[in-house]
């Protein structure tokens, strides 16, 4: 990551997010290397041995990869089942399946016990230990003998296997803080208010009885620095969570390797766009929801209709994905005059966008770079004579939209996730408080609400998940949650396709006189939107 990178970070009223994870759960007790093959088998629906298991689903027996329909995708990583979509999986635990006088189970059907030859035709063939038909919605797999045994031998561990990090008094968080460069003191900043807010947890008697306990780690300048920072947190650390990191080396790839490690992660910092993936959740927006909000602004506030439009992005990987993602949000809008131009980052040609932007004609420009490639695209004389609306993000835009001649910072308009107005007074002050126990102080102040939030969604969903929780008993808690007010944010909410939390912005535009922003009063939801 490059300083000035890092410096436009440092700028920002709006947040950003990017996170890697890079192994897989850390099992809480010593597994043989059977319970290990059968762990993978149960978690990934991959076998040890390298051999294929397929799965047979639906009536016509379909074949498809395990890796589609492991286990734990509708039983849990606890093996105890969870409603998902009218269906109620059963706990499938050894002691359940083993219960000597049999099982009743939800639909009614009684079984006898299970043992490991029924339990082998079960998975196999779709027939329980009475002879009954399972539900259609359980798969039949395909796999070997060995692949068998080793499921079994796990799942009689299953019980003992429990998530890392949460034990009888304590529950280990973590999270990835720069201790050293240009974001050093951003790092010490956030560590101090996830601190504080867990110290304030705590000193009321934390919750269900444990200590919320903080592991930090340094990420290091790059990305390998950040796997192994990552490494150390869960394998020698054996986090239960991470909660805010701050490590924009790795944009991109945190829903991926989340998911394949099963580890919950609350409110990463400084991303470009939601992070994907199951296991994590971002209580505030990245650029792409800003932009998109602001695209909605445009065509519902201003009432702009089919006009020709620019969307000026960097040309690499991420930021292309976020134009597009507006591209399409905009064509669903009617908008068919949109066009994309791309740059090369670090290389802006004002003059060049800003002849291609005014000979289409744009009456609407959107844009995705640096506050002063910003500024040096609004000063090209052809957007001076006929300024055309113009869109960005309070994360990368700023003071540039400020010095910007009044015909033009009148047609100026910038999303912030985040606005005073969200605090009430209660948030306000409990943020105060966590401010001067932890001696943050007053800086970086947007970076602070983020992770202030993020402690207080994750506080939360222990809460929910109760005393016997569970890495996927959290998730689920967390898709639960609805409304739920921080003091200092929009409400943020979640469900088991929605992993931003409040899915918009403010729309803020510029008063020409003060040379100040000035808030429209209109919050914009993407969840809420009528396309």
């Amino acid at each position: 990551m490059t300083i000035m990178a890092s410096r436009r970070l440092l700028r920002w009223s709006g947040v950003m997010a990017a996170l890697v994870c890079v192994a897989g759960p850390v099992a809480a007790i010593e597994l043989t290397a059977s319970e290990k093959a059968g762990k993978q088998i149960f978690l990934e629906g991959r076998s040890a041995s390298g051999s294929s298991i397929a799965a047979r689903v639906g009536g016509a027996d379909t074949a498809i990869p395990a890796t589609v329909v492991p286990c734990a995708n509708c039983h849990g990583a606890d093996g105890r089942g969870r409603r998902e979509g009218g269906v109620r999986p059963p706990d499938i635990t050894w002691r359940r399946l083993a219960l000597s006088y049999g099982q009743r189970l939800e639909n009614g059907r009684e079984r006898p016990a299970y043992d490991a030859a029924s339990f082998a035709r079960a998975i196999s063939t779709g027939v329980d230990a009475g002879g009954n038909r399972l539900d259609p919605a359980m798969p039949r797999f395909v796999m070997s003998a060995r692949d068998v045994d080793d499921l079994t031998a796990y799942l009689k561990r299953l019980e003992d296997d429990g998530d890392p990090g949460l034990l009888a008094d304590s529950v280990r968080v973590g999270t990835l803080q720069p201790a050293t460069g240009p974001l050093a003191e951003l790092g010490k900043t956030v560590t101090a208010i996830l601190r504080g807010t867990f110290d304030a947890v705590n000193a009321g008697g934390g919750v269900h009885g444990r200590r919320i306990e903080l592991v930090v780690a340094d990420p290091g300048p790059d990305a390998a620095g950040a796997e192994v920072a990552l490494r150390r947190l869960m394998e020698e650390e054996q986090v239960f969570a991470v909660v805010a990191p701050l490590v924009p080396a790795l944009e991109g790839r945190l829903g991926e390797i989340a998911d394949f490690a099963r580890m919950p992660v609350v409110g990463p910092l400084a991303h470009l766009a939601g992070s994907g993936g199951r296991f994590v959740f971002d209580p505030l927006p990245g650029l792409g929801e800003q932009l998109g909000a602001l695209g909605e602004y445009a065509a519902t506030a201003l009432k702009l209709t089919n006009p020709p439009a620019a969307i000026v992005h960097p040309d690499e990987a991420r930021s292309g994905a976020i134009a597009s993602a507006l591209a399409e949000r905009l064509a669903r809008r009617g908008w068919s005059q949109v066009r994309a131009y791309a740059y090369v980052p670090g290389a802006f040609d004002a003059a060049g966008v800003g002849t291609a932007v005014a000979g289409q004609g744009a009456q609407a420009v959107f844009f995705i770079g640096r506050d002063a490639d910003f500024g040096a695209l609004a000063a090209q004389a052809p957007l001076q004579k006929a300024p055309p609306w113009m869109f960005a993000a309070a994360n990368q835009v700023g003071p540039s939209a400020l010095q910007l001649p009044a015909a033009q910072a009148e047609r100026v308009f910038i999303a912030y996730p985040t606005l005073p107005q969200d605090w009430s007074p209660q948030g306000a002050g409990a943020l105060r408080a966590v401010r001067e126990r932890s001696g943050a102080g007053d800086r970086h102040p947007a970076f602070q609400v983020g992770a202030y939030a993020a402690a207080l969604v994750m506080v939360e969903g222990f809460k929910r998940a109760g005393r016997d929780a569970s890495r996927d008993k959290f998730v689920t808690a967390l898709e639960n949650m609805h409304g739920f007010q921080t003091g200092v944010t929009p409400a943020i909410g979640f469900g088991p396709g929605q992993r931003i939390g409040a899915p918009g912005a403010h729309i803020v535009g510029v008063d020409a006189q003060k040379r100040v922003f000035r808030p429209t009063g209109r919050y914009v939801r993407l969840d809420t939107v009528q396309e």
